[in-house]
């Protein structure tokens, strides 16, 4: 092994070998402590130390970094306390996520490290949304995210390269090609001779190293960092190592043939480097002794502190609300009963969307528009028409056809302080980001108190005669994910505030829009920016004989209803937000008629009908005179044909569900 010191110094040298060292030792212990089961798993990272190290020593401290399991190394490079980790990995309540993730998946903003979730992907997109964070207020940083040789097979890798390189990120990609996912060797992850061939199809460029050669690896990235910044463009790095541990400590290494564990040894990152300083002059037996004493004090010292965690506290309380950031009002709240002496314009329900979007992006400098052909093009339904010319390129961005990179971008503006709102083309197509919405933007505040500021446009619905795939309506998918909070407005006044509350809200948000309603529904709308709050329901007709819970498009299905039959005292509930539920609300409609009927697009099985109907019957019962009764969409996927979607349609039983209900 080739070591090159250039214009390092005996001290920095010094401090290289110790930082390679800290982790490694760390995890000698640690892989004792699990033996004796003080610790519950063990992802090993020896043998791979000089890829972590000497990435992190190469990149300023306030610079993002996206780790995954095997890289003890950017977390004691970035000083983190030993008894804290030790926390961490025990699941004690005073770790860096409350006990609530395991060893390695877990993130902290003091640090700049991005905690990873098991997909692994998905860290290389969050890692595009920082870089673009320093790009629009042109500051002179990267960020930098790890994956292995197995997650460059994942489509996660595709989408961040691609996004990277078509809006000229300057971000690092760093892949450990380690030989192995789990047990899978390399020559059945990919057919290319190296993975770093890859970056000229992406139009960026790369280089290979040696992973075990500490300087080469610190030269490497720092270098790269420059040219990054300086050119603003992405850079792929293959850093060459081995897996001298199973996966897991559980997996074992029988699929490896055992030459490969002699010749790797010899290829040792933390001896080589010892060697190579002991024969420099640089280090000493005796102050290597010294050093490494040190360490093992050290090492005891803050295990004593790990391990005096007290017992885990279990509050239900605390853990329901740690799911989401606080969050308090950005401007006005208002609801329908203060929107009367507003002045206020006649709007279509689209219209009121594009204010209240046009009035967030004047209000926040910071807040990033992104989606296919929203720029000049507008938006598939030209929402976002002429704010390219109104706030510029830079925020109002075209993104390739990646849902999930852009979700995960957002989501990376989101910790760099950014607001970020993704206009998914079709709610159908949330499928190819569902990952990222689900286990990063939902868990993400959980897990390490990092908040997720992401709202995602979702166009929705049926009745416009589009088929299975542009008519769906799938909110049901994301209410029983804790996390988020999913927003359904049927009016034009609800969804211009719904809009800029959820734009507001720190947390991440669904916003549903019916697509049916976009020009069919219009109403008087307050000209100033306001909020409508979240979780809150709207009464909007008061009854006293059947009461319908509904949303969307229902809302105006049972006001049509309602008009046509005037003979029924007919009270009407609009939930406006799914998540959370304005259970109070719901009580209160029960308790008014005793009979409900719960109304909705979505199919009926595993509809939000069905959650509601049950927490009814729980907390309700005493009031009900019948069954609560649904009326939904058939248990189809939703058809093409426009007399077909109209049997489909819960529209065309609302009647005799009315007349059922009625006459129990």
């Amino acid at each position: 092994m080739n070591f090159d010191r250039k214009d390092l110094s005996k001290e920095q040298l010094l401090d290289i070998y110790r930082k390679l060292l800290w982790p490694r030792m760390i995890e000698e212990k640690m892989l004792v402590l699990l033996r004796q089961g003080k610790i519950s798993k063990w992802f090993s990272g020896i043998g791979q130390e000089a890829i972590a190290v000497g990435a992190t020593m190469a990149l300023d401290k306030d610079e993002w970094i996206m780790p995954l399991h095997r890289n003890l190394g950017v977390f004691t490079t970035r000083d983190m306390p030993l008894d804290k980790l030790v926390k961490q990995w025990q699941g004690s309540r005073d770790g860096y996520s409350k006990g609530r993730e395991r060893s390695f998946h877990f993130g902290n903003k003091e640090h700049h490290i991005c905690g990873m979730i098991s997909h692994l992907g998905p860290q290389l997109a969050i890692a595009d949304g920082v870089a673009l964070a320093h790009k629009l207020r042109q500051e002179s940083k990267v960020s930098l995210a790890f994956t292995g040789e197995g997650g460059t097979s994942e489509g996660d890798f595709h989408e961040a390269l691609n996004v990277a390189a078509v809006w000229d990120l300057p971000v690092i990609f760093l892949i450990e090609n380690n030989g192995y996912g789990l047990s899978t060797p390399t020559s059945e992850q990919y057919r290319c001779i190296s993975l770093v061939d890859r970056a000229k199809g992406y139009g960026m460029e790369g280089v290979q190293v040696d992973g075990n050669n500490i300087l080469q690896m610190y030269d490497t990235i720092r270098g790269v960092r420059d040219y990054c910044i300086k050119h603003q463009k992405p850079y792929l790095i293959e850093a060459i190592t081995f897996r001298m541990r199973g996966h897991e400590e559980a997996s074992g290494t029988k699929y490896v043939p055992p030459h490969l564990f002699e010749l790797w040894k010899q290829k040792d990152p933390v001896d080589n480097f010892e060697q190579y300083l002991v024969a420099e002059g640089v280090l000493t037996e005796t102050l290597r002794d010294e050093i490494r004493q040190g360490f093992r004090e050290k090492i005891e010292s803050e295990l004593v502190k790990g391990f005096e965690a007290p017992p885990m506290p279990v509050d239900e309380e605390e853990e329901v609300n740690d799911v989401y950031a606080e969050s308090a009002p950005g401007a006005r709240v208002l609801d329908h009963s203060g929107m009367e002496d507003e002045p206020s314009t006649e709007l279509r329900f689209i219209d009121a969307i594009r204010q209240g979007l046009q009035q967030s992006m004047v209000k926040h400098p910071n807040l990033v528009l992104m989606g296919q052909d929203i720029a000049e093009y507008g938006g598939a339904f030209k929402i976002t028409e002429g704010f390219v010319q109104e706030f510029g390129k830079e925020r109002v961005r075209n993104t390739p056809i990646c849902e999930s990179a852009i979700v995960g971008a957002a989501l990376g503006l989101s910790l760099e302080g950014h607001k970020a709102v993704m206009e998914m083309q079709f709610a159908d197509f949330v499928t190819v980001g569902f990952n990222q919405i689900v286990n990063n933007l939902a868990k993400i505040h959980y897990r390490w108190g990092q908040n997720a500021d992401v709202v995602v446009r979702m166009p929705t619905g049926g009745g416009v005669g589009a088929g299975p795939f542009h008519s769906q309506s799938n909110e049901a998918w994301f209410v029983h994910t804790p996390g988020l909070k999913i927003v359904y407005p049927s009016t034009p006044a609800d969804a211009k505030g719904l809009l800029i509350a959820a734009i507001n809200d720190p947390n991440p948000v669904l916003f549903f829009e019916h697509k049916a309603l976009y020009r069919s529904v219009s109403g008087q709308v307050p000209d100033e920016i306001y909020e409508v709050p979240i979780g809150k329901a709207r009464q909007v007709r008061s009854g006293d004989e059947i009461s319908i819970i509904t949303y969307g498009s229902g809302v105006h299905w049972a006001e049509d209803y309602a008009a046509e039959h005037p003979e029924i005292s007919i009270d009407i509930l609009d939930l406006r937000t799914l998540l959370p539920l304005d259970y109070t609300a719901i009580r209160d409609a029960v308790r008014r008629t005793g009979r409900v009927l719960l109304l909705h697009e979505d199919t009926l099985t595993g509809g939000i009908g069905g959650e509601i109907a049950a927490w009814i019957a729980e907390h309700c019962f005493k009031w009900l005179d019948a069954p609560v009764m649904r009326c939904a969409s058939w248990d189809t996927p939703i058809p093409f044909n426009i007399e077909l979607e109209k049997g489909f349609m819960a529209k065309s039983r609302l009647g005799e569900s009315i007349e059922k209900l009625l006459n129990y």
